[in-house]
């Protein structure tokens, strides 16, 4: 074994038995470099990265290639979903190493200090796809450190000085610049952006892009638009019929490699599912489809039933690959439908999913829906409910016959900002369907992030496993947490959680503040490298710096603290430009502005929550898709609150009573749910 056995990272774990010596990121690696004046030879990946398993086994198991790089370098390994920071800087030296070409596994070449002077992802273990072989790429390196060390030198200075460039180099635009008018342009950008006739934006490979989603339906509800909602429909349905959705245990894969969201990438990632439920929540509020509902309750279902941890949060990732192939844990050959449903009603299955005998994978079949629920009910003489109940009970007996099968690892280390996703979208769908499963599956998951990855301080840990909390929480990981805090407040009202979401929010402000406006991605005190990471793009998950903004305009709507406004505004105002030039890339930040140009619905709410006018009044709030609101609550207004909104309000004539203000302007109370409405 190497160092890695001690890690709480399943990717690390993973090499704990190569022949290589690894380190993880340490001061130990680094010292260990400088004394012996060797490289770095850093590698990152991920526990459900394909092409980091080909090159583990290719080239890391390889007992000469572990030689070679134990001989001429010190071996690092970092899994990027810790390491974030790592991961952010090195992957943008390696694209400017390969002209715009990153991706996992990530190799990189450092001096002993740091400095990036070679790299690229994946090297064969023999050349191959006109690309050398690592063995050839770590002699080279060699000849190049021992012979020519004044050309790494001037690399690596070169292009550290790149990297340490200010990001923040774009003027902040006037605030009358962003305006209601923009957005929908943005709007109709995004639309003119879809693939008409399968959704989604561009080509293969295709990716669903939740937050892009999100906001073309705040804009729908802005302003009715039938070609942004139809765009945005297309997509949610393509991808729901689609072999990216897992049709028998629910959930989505990371992306489709076709433009048809046939042929998955079979991974399946928690920050996936966490937004693109909460889309699918917020589109049947808006819509009431019942096809979105039953995808949002499928993947919260699948969260719970095989995600969850003891402890109550969310494992972060199941792999590809089962038995070495990628993709035999989820597809069906016709013998086996067959076997496990009969013949008649594998029949039925077979047409409403697309099997084949000579399938759609590499000879097998990947599940999708190829007609209506309307076409096969009327195919086989059924109702529709009929078929829907009969598909339920079938797609069960798959379900248990799937599940004997040697199942994908799973990746069982907990991260912050993910289960701050997760928990978010939970709570509010708690909240949307009264379901009281969701809300105790809610609460253990922030009870667990209050006494697990909390430090005696109060700051967040990144990651959780086996009992171990360690490395200092990242911006991102403080922005999804109070969202997730936010949202347990508004299901339960317990001001515990409201007063977590401040603290954290207090904390980001005066450890993570640039001096220009924005937010560094590590708090003051993180671990110095080469250069400190600000991120403004958006990536698989939300930009750490948008997502803040958007959490801090939703508590200076519950406070009216401009502490939270201004910083949050700045960080809008700077990103004006990229908005609309690249809307995919910014969507998060389009999420925020909006909350910036069209206002928040600020709702107190006072009185017996037990009462049927307390419910009529609450149903009211969640009958449709209502992204600009926020929501307090007290029974008693002599208790002392910490929520500004909260202060002065009383329940008129002893009745239920309902406020409705928009930056602490406030309407005439209502008792109602007609009035309320009006209001909204």
């Amino acid at each position: 074994m190497n160092r890695l056995q001690s890690e709480t990272s399943p990717y690390l774990r993973q090499h704990q038995d190569n022949p290589v010596e690894w380190f993880a990121w340490s001061a130990e690696a680094f010292e260990r470099a400088k004394r012996e004046d060797k490289p770095i030879l850093l590698s990152v990946g991920y526990s459900a990265c394909h092409w980091c398993h080909v090159m583990a086994h290719e080239s890391f198991e390889h007992q000469p290639t572990a030689e070679m790089m134990n001989r001429y370098c010190i071996n690092v390994k970092v899994d990027r979903e810790e390491r974030p920071d790592v991961d952010g800087i090195y992957m943008q030296a390696v694209m400017a190493f390969t002209r715009g070409h990153g991706g996992w596994p990530m190799t990189v070449f450092l001096t002993p200090d740091g400095r990036p002077f070679a790299g690229g992802t994946y090297f064969p273990r023999e050349p191959r796809y006109g690309m050398p072989s690592f063995m050839q790429i770590l002699q080279g390196v060699h000849d190049a450190w021992t012979k020519r060390r004044d050309e790494i030198e001037l690399i690596a200075n070169d292009l550290t000085a790149h990297l340490d460039r200010d990001v923040l180099g774009i003027p902040t635009a006037e605030r009358d610049t962003l305006t209601s008018d923009m957005l929908k342009q943005v709007a109709r950008r995004l639309v003119q952006q879809t693939d008409k006739l399968e959704g989604g934006f561009g080509g293969a490979p295709k990716f669903p892009q939740p937050m892009s989603l999100e906001f073309m339906l705040r804009m729908v509800t802005h302003e009715p638009d039938a070609d942004l909602l139809t765009a945005i429909e297309l997509t949610l349905i393509k991808m729901a019929h689609g072999g990216i959705y897992d049709q028998i245990g629910g959930g989505f894969a990371r992306y489709s490699v076709d433009h048809l969201w046939l042929v998955p990438h079979f991974v399946k990632m928690l920050y996936d599912n966490a937004p693109l439920s909460r889309v699918y929540l917020q589109a049947w509020q808006l819509t009431k489809r019942p096809l979105y509902l039953r995808i949002a309750t499928e993947i919260y279902d699948y969260i719970l039933r095989e995600m969850t941890a003891p402890e109550g949060g969310f494992y972060s990732a199941t792999d590809a690959d089962s038995e070495g192939e990628e993709g035999k844990f989820f597809v069906w050959q016709v013998d086996e439908l067959v076997e496990v449903l009969g013949q008649t009603d594998a029949e039925m299955l077979m047409d409403y999913y697309g099997v084949t005998m000579g399938g759609n994978f590499e000879g097998a079949n990947i599940l999708h829906i190829t007609m209506s629920i309307e076409e096969i009910a009327d195919q086989y003489g059924m109702t529709e409910a009929e078929f829907e109940t009969t598909l339920h009970a079938l797609n069960q007996k798959l379900y248990a016959y799937r599940s004997q099968r040697v199942a994908p690892a799973l990746d069982d280390k907990m991260l912050s900002s993910w289960n701050g996703m997760m928990l978010a979208s939970l709570a509010e769908a708690a909240r949307v369907l009264k379901r009281t499963d969701y809300r105790t599956a809610a609460i253990r998951c922030g009870e667990f992030i209050l006494n697990g990855m909390r430090a005696p301080d109060g700051r967040l840990w990144r990651t959780y496993n086996h009992g171990q909390a360690k490395l200092n929480g990242y911006l991102e990981d403080y922005a999804n947490v109070i969202d997730a805090m936010l949202e347990l407040y508004q299901l339960t009202f317990d001001e515990k959680w409201f007063s977590v979401a401040v603290d954290l929010a207090d904390y980001v402000l005066a450890s993570f503040a640039t001096t220009d406006g924005g937010f560094y991605d590590t708090s003051h005190d993180h671990e110095a490298l080469i250069v400190r990471p600000r991120t403004l793009q958006d990536s698989a998950v939300p930009s750490g710096n948008t997502m803040i903004a958007k959490q801090l305009l939703r508590l200076h709507a519950f406070t009216g603290d401009h502490r939270y406004r201004e910083p949050a505004e700045k960080v809008l105002l700077t990103l004006l430009n990229p908005m609309q030039e690249f809307p995919t890339a910014f969507a998060q930040a389009l999420n925020g502005a909006d909350l910036l140009v069209n206002g928040v619905h600020e709702v107190a709410l006072v009185g017996d929550e037990n009462s049927e006018a307390w419910g009529s009044l609450r149903d009211v709030l969640h009958e449709t898709y209502r992204p600009r609101m926020v929501i307090a609550h007290c029974a008693d207004p002599e208790m002392p609150t910490r929520i500004p909104l909260l202060h002065g309000r009383v329940a008129q004539d002893n009745r239920v009573t309902a406020y409705v203000c928009r930056e602490f302007n406030c309407r005439l109370p209502v008792h109602d749910a007609h009035a309320l409405r009006e209001l909204l």
